[in-house]
């Protein structure tokens, strides 16, 4: 019993004068042990997975810093020359810098990151937007201007983008014409906001036809205007379609010489055909 105690008690005397003992790269210099770990500020639990490190050393001769490493491990244990550094985390899109000087010994960094999450949906009425047919830019506010600066693009419905916090304009384009939605967005730390952008829009097939109902003429030119004449799309085919934003316009149909021209109106939800007589 007592030769099993002394083997306890003489282990721990030996991890704790190693643990006291400066470290020595291969050269004979002394290094020092620094773990890196990171958190959300808000949540007490350490990033796993997303991170990135880059590491300067802080020169004292006044030249700009100097880049040391980079790593994308959650939990870096990295071997450093003493002296002074800066240390640089990012976490999707959100970031934060610290200065530390190291000793001999080792020591260990935990760096809380200001950033939280968005995750965006589109609807018309209540009905999900198809992922192909609909795309999310996300802006931040410069001066007055609350679409200043593009920060991220394409991005497709439930895509998770991490970011730091604050205010941000989300647009969301449904088709690739003008149904566009937008709002003002707040994300907080530590938190995923789940916001869903809703349209005012509908699908219209375009038709060139003799009878109501009846077969569509080939090769028909299609123009879709504005109420006061200005282009909005040009389209050739026996039955184009295309995603409008609610509202009024004209349609013109050209066909073998001749040319035709109707109104029509675009209610949010009711996809239809618009038929222009051919005769």
């Amino acid at each position: 019993m007592l030769s099993r105690r002394l083997f306890i008690f003489l282990t721990l005397v030996t991890a704790l004068l190693c643990a006291s003992m400066p470290l020595y790269a291969d050269d004979g210099t002394v290094t020092s042990e620094l773990t890196l770990t990171a958190h959300v500020e808000g949540s007490p639990l350490p990033l796993k997975e997303g991170i990135t490190w880059k590491i300067y050393a802080d020169l004292t001769d006044g030249s700009p810093a100097r880049f040391v490493l980079a790593s994308n491990e959650a939990t870096p244990i990295v071997k450093l020359q003493p002296g002074a550094y800066i240390i640089h985390v990012t976490f999707g899109l959100s970031g934060t810098t610290r200065r530390v000087v190291l000793g001999s010994q080792p020591s260990h960094e935990d760096i809380a990151i200001s950033a939280g999450a968005l995750s965006l949906k589109a609807t018309v009425g209540e009905t999900p937007i198809r992922n192909d047919l609909v795309r999310f830019s996300i802006f931040i506010a410069v001066g007055t201007d609350p679409e200043g600066r593009l920060i991220a693009e394409n991005l497709k419905s439930d895509h998770v983008i991490r970011l730091p916090v604050g205010t941000y304009r989300v647009v969301s384009r449904y088709g690739d014409i003008n149904a566009v939605a937008s709002a003002d967005i707040r994300v907080e730390s530590g938190k995923l906001v789940e916001a869903t952008l809703r349209h005012r829009a509908a699908t219209v097939t375009l038709k060139l036809v003799n009878n109501l109902g009846g077969e569509a003429y080939a090769g028909t030119t299609f123009s879709v205007l504005t109420p006061g004449g200005d282009t909005i799309r040009d389209l050739v085919g026996a039955f184009p379609s295309l995603i409008l934003a609610e509202g009024d316009y004209i349609l013109i149909a050209r066909n073998g010489g001749r040319v035709f021209t109707q109104e029509f109106k675009v209610r949010s939800g009711l996809d239809q055909d618009i038929e222009i007589l051919g005769r």
